[in-house]
């Protein structure tokens, strides 16, 4: 399960690697439950297959959550479950499906017999996406804003994630697509989407990547703490 990650919010990076145009750089910070974040869905206008980038809640908000803390228990949605769970069922049988640019993501490392937070990422720092369910959700001032949830799988023998989360506890992680199945994955029918609910088998590193003595509460984000990306001139009811 992922609760922490640095998302992708650089236009250049999200142009190179995801092929999206956004209108503004953010710097890449650490985002929680709660928290904003870019995520990349098919354009509703008609517009045919062409892919946008919109901020959203992480934390999936479905119709009958009445305030936005709900959020902090659909952050994740697994794949075993997502299709009947009402939290995510009909963001799925809409085919509401999305990629969660991510630079890292954070799991809780248990081998020194406490929780240390460790950073995982690709060789070379380059960014990843991370299926996901999203849908809009009308706040009770009025406003509609998107939210969204990554999508996870088991994880037991894989061997970097079963590293993490407690000794006693299942291991999960989250489905990391190939960037060639980007666009397959927003398209496909709804009946073919479980296809893409695979481990990813490709290299994965990860480091000791602690919080600083305070943890910033839900929805807060701060500074990225694992090594930052390079200059692209350089090289149950939930």
């Amino acid at each position: 399960m992922c609760s922490n990650y640095v998302p992708v919010s650089r236009r250049d990076r999200l142009l190179t690697f995801f092929g999206v145009a956004r209108d503004r750089d953010d710097e890449p910070v650490d985002t929680w439950p709660l928290g904003l974040a870019p995520f990349i869905r098919l354009a509703e206008d008609g517009s045919g297959f062409e892919r946008v980038v919109d901020d959203g809640i992480f934390g999936l908000l479905p119709d009958f959550a009445t305030e936005i803390g709900f959020g902090r228990r659909t952050y994740n949605a697994r794949s075993e479950t997502v299709h009947r769970l009402p939290s995510f069922r009909e963001s799925w049988a809409q085919g509401r499906r999305c990629i969660i640019p991510c630079e890292a993501i954070y799991e809780p490392n248990w081998e020194s017999g406490q929780s240390v937070r460790w950073a995982i990422y690709q060789d070379g720092f380059v960014p990843f996406g991370v299926a996901g369910l999203y849908r809009k959700w009308r706040h009770p001032d009025g406003r509609e804003v998107f939210s969204f949830a990554m999508l996870t799988v088991n994880a037991d023998g894989h061997p970097v994630m079963q590293r993490f989360h407690r000794p006693e506890d299942e291991k999960r992680m989250v489905v990391i697509l190939d960037p060639e199945d980007y666009g397959n994955w927003l398209t496909c029918r709804v009946q073919d989407a479980s296809a893409y609910f695979h481990r990813w088998d490709k290299p994965l590193r990860a480091e000791a990547s602690p919080l600083p003595p305070r943890a910033p509460k839900a929805g807060s984000v701060r500074t990225v703490r694992p090594p930052r990306p390079p200059d692209p001139q350089t090289g149950s009811l939930f």
